[in-house]
C-alpha cells in the first residue's frame, strides 16, 4: 500500500512496450463506484471476489503489465493466477515511507481505523513474508518511479531505449 506500484507499473509498461492494467483502477472502472465504496457494500470479501476473477482474466493476456491491490496475493487462487501468468516483482520500502504516502489519503479502506499507522504496520509486517514467497523478484524502491522501473527492466533483461 503506497510504495508506488501504479506509478512504477506504468513506466515499466512504457518502457519494455507492454500494455498496462491496475486491477483497482479497472475494477472501478467497471464497477463505476471506488474500491472504497465496493468494500462498504459488498465488504472485503465481495472485493476479493471481483478481484480474483480480474486477476483470472488477466493472466490468460499477453505483454501486460499487471499492478495488483495489496491484499491480491493473501489468497491461494490469486498467487495460482499472479505466479502462472509471468514474472512476480514486489515493490518495497519502510513502513515509515509508505506511512508518509498514504497519512493523508482517504482511499484506503484498510486504514480506516483507530489508528491507522498501527493498521499500516500490521499488515506490512503481515503481507511481507508472501509477498517474498511469490515474488521472482524483490524490489527496494528508487528515488523516483523511472530508476525503479529501468531496475525492472534491467532485471527482466529487457533493452530500454
Amino acid at each position: 500500500m503506497g510504495v508506488g506500484k501504479t506509478t512504477v507499473g506504468h513506466k515499466l509498461a512504457h518502457l519494455i512496450d507492454f500494455e498496462f492494467l491496475d486491477t483497482d483502477h479497472e475494477l472501478e472502472r467497471r464497477t463505476g463506484v471506488t474500491i472504497a465504496h465496493i468494500f462498504e457494500i459488498e465488504g472485503e470479501g465481495g472485493f476479493r471476489s471481483r478481484e480474483t476473477r480480474l486477476l483470472e482474466e488477466a493472466a490468460k493476456y499477453d505483454a501486460y503489465v499487471v499492478a495488483t491491490g495489496g491484499g491480491a496475493m493473501l489468497y491461494d487462487s490469486n498467487r495460482k493466477a499472479i505466479r502462472e501468468s509471468g514474472k512476480v516483482i514486489y515493490l518495497t520500502a519502510s513502513v515509515e515511507f509508505l506511512w508518509d504516502r498514504v497519512r493523508h489519503s482517504t482511499n484506503r479502506p484498510l486504514l480506516h481505523t483507530e489508528d491507522p499507522y498501527a493498521t499500516l504496520r500490521e499488515i506490512y509486517m503481515q503481507r511481507d513474508p508472501t509477498y517474498r514467497d511469490v515474488a521472482d523478484h524483490v524490489i527496494e524502491i528508487s528515488p523516483t518511479s523511472e530508476m525503479t522501473a529501468n531496475r525492472i527492466a534491467e532485471w527482466l533483461d529487457i533493452q530500454v531505449s
